[in-house]
Parts: structure tokens; sequence; C-alpha cells
């Protein structure tokens, strides 16, 4: 097993120092689901929720959830993204909805947390935005799917 890198010589936990490695451009790619009962996911596909559209807003969310993962995540450096894209797709066969995420930079470090951030706060967007009607929903496969750029290149599931 490689050597953790969120720890410093004495086990004490510590941020990458990034100074040294190249700017390079990076870009992730993450995906996750909220399964639902088919009469929650109907209310979503004819715009039948009270508390409003539920695509707009959790991927709005999502944005701004990428854009504060280094609020979140005590070890992540802040990033400079210079995209974030969430998507929500209907998938009947869940049933449920699909979020997925791409983020990208030019930097020392990669933006997969920005990336799975995005999926999660979205996820969790949708959850509030539902739960009224929809107790047992569960969130779901939370992954990166790929990610490029950096010393170790490009990377897919």
């Amino acid at each position: 097993m490689s050597k953790l890198t969120h720890f410093d010589e004495t086990g004490r936990a510590a941020m990458v120092d990034v100074s040294g490695k190249a700017i390079t451009h990076r870009k992730a790619i993450a995906i996750g689901h909220v399964k639902m009962g088919a009469e929650t996911l109907a209310l979503v596909q004819k715009g039948d929720n009270k508390k409003g559209d539920v695509f707009s807003v959790a991927e709005l969310a999502g944005i701004m959830g990428a854009k504060r993962t280094s609020d979140l995540i005590p070890l992540c450096h802040p990033l400079p993204l210079s995209k974030v894209n969430v998507r929500i797709e209907i998938s009947d066969s869940l049933p449920g909805l699909t979020v997925s995420a791409e983020t990208k930079t030019s930097g020392q470090t990669g933006v997969e947390m920005e990336a799975l951030t995005a999926v999660s706060v979205a996820c969790l967007t949708i959850y509030d935005m539902l739960k009224a009607a929809d107790k047992h929903m569960i969130i779901g496969d939370i992954m990166l799917v790929e990610k490029q750029g950096g010393k170790s290149g490009h990377w897919a599931r």
C-alpha cells in the first residue's frame, strides 16, 4: 500500500504540498443517483413538486457545492474552477434520478473532490425537495467515473 498523503512524518493531518507540481489541465466526472418511488418520480416528471423545479434547483446546488468543496472537506485545496456542469436525468429503471457532474481546472491538483461534492450536494438537494412526498428515497452509488490530468494521466472506471 502506498503512503497516505494527508499525514505528515509524525502522523498528524496535513494539507499536501503541491507547490512543486506542474500546472496541467484537469478534469473529473462523477455520478450518483437518488432512488424513489414511481409516484414520486411521476411528480418530478410532471413538475408538480411544491418546492419547485427539482432539476434546476438541484443542478444549481451541485454547482455551488463544487465551488465550496474546500470549505467542506478539511484538507482540500481551494481551486479556481474553470467548469462545473451538473446534469440530472430521469431513470425509469431505478426508478429515480441519476446525477452527473463534470469539473475542470488548470492547476497543480485534481478536481475529483469537486465533482464528487457536486453530485453529493445535488443528490441531497433532490432528497430535501422531495422528502415530503417520499421519505424512503435512497441516495447511492456516488463515484468517480473518470479523471484526466496531472502525473497519473487519464483514468476511467
